[in-house]
């Protein structure tokens, strides 16, 4: 059974999580540091992880980083650095949720759920194939001719929304009830920083078969060419 990983150096904190966590059904791994954390997410492979990022050792933005070289799995940062800007950082850096220190500990328990129900989530068709992209959703693959593409989280949610729906205009608002969840707080400067993040990775897709375009003043859409 996969388990939630709780990176976190304050043991009361780590231990309060661990029992709402518990107490909703899950089992919880416990890493103090960075050097630790990564040494158990490679020996457990957890569900998701819990990520606090003022960490002993090598800092939680660190261990982002490396989960990010090699992994999809969840993240969600839980720390005390809340700024605007530590929170776009983080999102930029591909994690799935920002919390906020001090928080609710049956919050932090809805938020895991409603990142996991993203997660899970799949589309009604398991392989779409627009020119040269293919996405197979069932295997999380991404490639583009035939190379890979390595996609965070985050970028698969936003990507599998727009193929449910392409050439369809979605406002940013939209996209962060959508793809973010209701229940997600942050501004919607998150959902550019999310679209630029996608871009790139879609870089190599040939723009006449198509591309994540801005419609001015209303917001996104995946154009695709009719029939491709």
């Amino acid at each position: 059974m996969q388990a939630i990983m709780v990176v976190e150096d304050e043991p009361s904190i780590a231990l309060v999580l661990k029992a709402y966590l518990e107490h909703a059904g899950y089992r919880v791994i416990i890493a103090a540091d960075g050097e630790e954390a990564l040494q158990k997410f490679n020996e457990t492979k957890p569900l998701l992880v819990l990520l606090d990022l003022m960490l002993p050792g090598r800092d939680g933005l660190a261990v982002l980083d490396e989960i990010r070289r090699q992994s999809s799995c969840p993240v969600i940062i839980v720390t005390a650095r809340g700024t605007v800007e530590d929170r776009l950082y983080g999102f930029k850096q591909g994690a799935d949720d920002y919390i906020p220190k001090p928080f609710d500990p049956e919050e932090v328990v809805a938020r895991v759920k409603a990142v996991l129900r993203r997660q899970s989530f799949l589309v009604e068709q398991d392989l779409f194939q627009f020119g040269s992209l293919t996405i197979d959703f069932t295997a999380r693959h991404a490639a583009i001719k035939g190379k890979p593409v390595t996609l965070a989280p985050r970028d698969w949610d936003l990507l599998s929304f727009f193929m449910r729906h392409p050439n369809q205009v979605f406002t940013r608002d939209q996209l962060l009830d959508y793809v973010w969840g209701m229940d997600y707080e942050g501004g919607d400067r998150a959902v550019d920083v999310a679209i630029k993040r996608l871009r790139q990775c879609l870089r190599d897709w040939p723009a006449d078969e198509g591309e994540i375009g801005t419609v001015r003043g209303m917001g996104y859409m995946l154009r695709v060419q009719e029939g491709s």
